[in-house]
């Protein structure tokens, strides 16, 4: 099973993105899409696959900390 996480890009430098995740920035490769800075990313093995809505990437965030504070 593969997962992706959403996270809001903070900055873009070329083909890279530093990604907010929770407060913890990420460097990630975001050559398959085009975000701008402010926009959410769903983020799979280092690489943006998909540029989400707020209210979609909010739902999946909500859901993994559902999943956390159940483990």
């Amino acid at each position: 099973m593969c997962v992706a996480i959403p996270g809001r890009v903070t900055e873009i430098d070329g083909m890279t993105a530093k990604v907010d995740f929770n407060g913890n920035l990420v460097n990630v490769n975001i050559g398959l899409v085009a975000p701008e800075v402010g926009q959410y990313v769903l983020v799979h093995a280092g690489c943006a696959i998909e540029v989400m809505e707020k209210e979609q990437a909010q739902e999946i965030i909500d859901l993994f900390a559902d999943l956390e504070e159940l483990a």
